[in-house]
């Protein structure tokens, strides 16, 4: 078998970047928990209609097939998820009948995008994802919480402090129709770019794609520029002079959530009315998360309101949800060498072993330390203790217990050795599990 070759774009971890993967896992799922959220797990396919319906999406998704399927198999219209939030606005509608509204749910799973891989980019990637949705009719306090449980969950990882961008895509299509242009949607397909193309590109895609004059572009512009920590946004807007309703609805939703991301997590927000999110079904509020140092990569978790992705003849199901992006997270703080691990494997003891006749009461001290919770190796083999000292040490594990009478353990950081019994030694906190650290 020749030498096998890496596929790009879909990360294979080492095992101390998975234990790291596996913390910040636990710790966002702790959050969500904490806010009242259900796990949720679906289907890793749905079909192609649903998943091209809302959004210029049909360049990424993965369409599954069968080696041997024939032709006109019904799995020819099947295809493996690009994000969580349409397959579950499917199972919302799926099973509405047995769910109590509103419904929250959190769904940590992998996704799986065509596009082309680079840093922070991948082809496959875990996702973790909130959502509320009520039937006919959603609050828009909901829309406010959501900043307030992302900043919770990111602000509890060892990570570089991150800044959620706000916007509200009411303000952006009712300023464009209060300027006159005729496709408001083409309009914030072209202002999503920004970041990517600049102004003067926009500008012609304005012309170009929504009809916009050289006056509607350059206003088109100006409202992209307004950005602040507070609801003095508001008055910037309105300072353009532009009216439309939908515009003043947006404006009062937009301050609520920054408003209230200023009085429960200061610091954590900022109204940034570029920010647009290029899928459609996007209605309301749209969120995007810069993280310190790492801004010239977009955004590693973002969401929105949408009013009618879950819907079906008179059954409708407004929601809300916003997703951190994991392994684009952690892709590119392991590639800027910013995360470590106090030790690279679990085990915080590894027992001696003296002989192989005394395996089984090497054994026997282990599972009564596992009963207790902490993770234990016996030694592979019955080398001289120094060469078992010196595995625990290549493997970062803290302490060696040496069987005899007594027992006894040693930290072999500090060299510090004391007597021992199985079923009370407790090694401290710090050490019982491996410690993430930010570097």
């Amino acid at each position: 078998m020749s030498k096998p070759r890496p596929i790009s774009g879909f990360p294979e971890w080492l095992p101390p970047q998975r234990m790291i993967e596996q913390r910040f896992l636990d710790k966002i799922k702790s959050v969500f928990e904490l806010y009242g959220y259900s796990p949720l797990e679906t289907r890793a396919v749905e079909p192609l209609d649903q998943l091209l319906r809302k959004g210029e999406t049909s360049k990424e998704v993965y369409v599954l097939r069968r080696l041997q399927e024939e032709a006109g198999s019904s799995e020819d219209s099947l295809g493996l998820h690009f994000d969580l939030t349409v397959p579950f606005a499917r199972y919302v509608l799926e099973n509405s009948g047995k769910l109590q509204f509103p419904f929250r749910r959190y769904q940590i799973q992998k996704v799986w995008r065509g596009e082309r891989p680079q840093e922070g980019r991948y082809r496959e990637f875990v996702q973790c994802d909130i959502d509320v949705v009520d039937r006919d009719t959603l609050p828009a306090h909901y829309e406010a919480e959501m900043p307030l449980v992302i900043g919770d969950a990111l602000g509890a990882l060892p990570i570089p402090k991150v800044t959620i961008q706000v916007n509200n895509r009411k303000v952006c299509e009712g300023y464009y129709r209060g300027l006159g242009i005729g496709d408001p949607e083409a309009a914030l397909r072209a202002v999503d770019k920004l970041d990517k193309i600049g102004p003067a590109r926009v500008g012609e895609l304005l012309a170009e794609t929504a009809g916009a004059t050289p006056a509607q572009a350059k206003a088109v512009l100006a409202l992209a520029e307004i950005s602040a920590p507070d609801a003095s946004f508001a008055d910037s807007v309105r300072a353009l002079g532009v009216s439309d309703p939908l515009l003043d609805e947006g404006l009062a939703e937009l301050v609520a959530v920054v408003e209230t991301a200023q009085a429960y997590a200061p610091g954590l927000c900022v109204a940034d009315l570029k920010i647009a999110r290029g899928l459609d079904y996007y209605t309301g509020t749209v969120y995007e998360t810069q993280l310190a140092g790492f801004e010239r990569f977009g955004s590693i978790c973002s969401g929105g309101r949408y009013d009618n992705l879950a819907s079906a003849g008179n059954d409708r199901f407004p929601g809300v949800g916003i997703s951190i992006g994991l392994t684009r997270l952690l892709g590119l703080l392991f590639g800027a060498g910013k995360l470590g691990i106090s030790r690279e494997v679990p085990t915080c003891v590894l027992v001696a072993l003296a002989d192989e006749e005394h395996r089984r009461a090497a054994d026997d001290i282990a599972a009564a330390l596992r009963r207790r919770g902490i993770p234990v190796e016996v030694s592979p083999t019955a080398a001289k203790y120094g060469k078992q000292i010196r595995h625990a040490e290549r493997r970062g594990i803290p302490f060696v217990w040496f069987p005899g009478a007594p027992d006894s353990v040693k930290d072999i950081r500090s060299g510090d050795q004391v007597d021992a019994d199985a079923a009370t030694w407790t090694p401290p906190e710090s050490d019982l599990h491996p410690v993430v650290t930010q570097l």
